[in-house]
């Protein structure tokens, strides 16, 4: 498919669970507006066109992984056509919340063979500025079980009969899609961010990076003032 003129940019960020690339997004996204750029948010496995079939399969569990390649496959080609290449052919800053480097080192932990899931994502919109968020399994295990209440089945690799104990299981699983994104690091040429970083400092260098990006980006309002400690004081609540 050939790849349309794009007037806009796409960041994107990348990281295992808990590694807080969400968060850093949403900063960003909030900064961005400020500034007065138009922003278009897009997530991983959000399209309305699998997601009940991806619940119900979730839920069954009695998703393989080849199934999980091609569903997330179908979502991301959906949302690429209806989410991404709009904006960004309007102009607008568009921001994911994981992208096909998500698919790439998830299937690939699963047994999923490489060069077969990269071709399936050969239409996708090269990002502008792909940033991986490094942490530790354990620092990422230690985030989750003290923000939330379980561990999510999948997350944690229970499909692969890894171990019967949910927390080594997603030490197993998440660290072998770690091996997967430090590979791609100098394939891709994802850009680093030290995820043990305090919230702040993480942003301060996701701005400096983006700004470099955004040379002849058009802004579409006026600029308003926002401060980061208030912004990163609201993320938290």
């Amino acid at each position: 498919m050939p790849t349309p003129r794009l007037r806009g940019r796409l960041f994107i960020v990348e990281g295992i669970d808990g590694s807080g690339k969400s968060t850093q997004l949403a900063l960003l996204q909030k900064w961005l507006e400020a500034e007065g750029y138009g922003t278009f948010f897009s997530e991983w496995n959000s399209s309305a066109l699998v997601s009940d079939v991806t619940r119900r399969g979730k839920k069954k569990r009695m998703l393989t992984p080849m199934t999980f390649s091609l569903i997330h496959a179908t979502d991301f080609a959906d949302r690429t056509e209806q989410q991404l290449i709009p904006p960004l052919k309007a102009g607008a800053l568009v921001l994911a919340d994981r992208y096909i480097y998500t698919a790439f080192a998830r299937d690939a932990a699963r047994g999923v063979n490489r060069g077969w899931v990269r071709n399936l994502y050969q239409f996708a919109v090269k990002p502008t500025v792909a940033f991986y968020f490094r942490i530790s399994v354990d620092a990422a295990l230690a985030r989750i079980v003290g923000g939330r209440d379980a561990i999510n089945y999948y997350e944690a690799g229970m499909d692969q009969h890894l171990s019967s104990d949910i927390e080594e299981s997603f030490r197993l699983f998440q660290g072998a899609v770690v091996d997967e994104y430090e590979r791609m690091v100098k394939e891709f040429g994802l850009t680093v961010i030290d995820a043990s970083l305090s919230i702040e400092e993480q942003q301060m260098q996701m701005r400096a990076i983006v700004t470099k990006a955004l040379t002849g980006a058009k802004k579409d309002r006026i600029r308003r003032w926002v401060d980061l400690n208030s912004m990163v004081r609201a993320s938290r609540q």
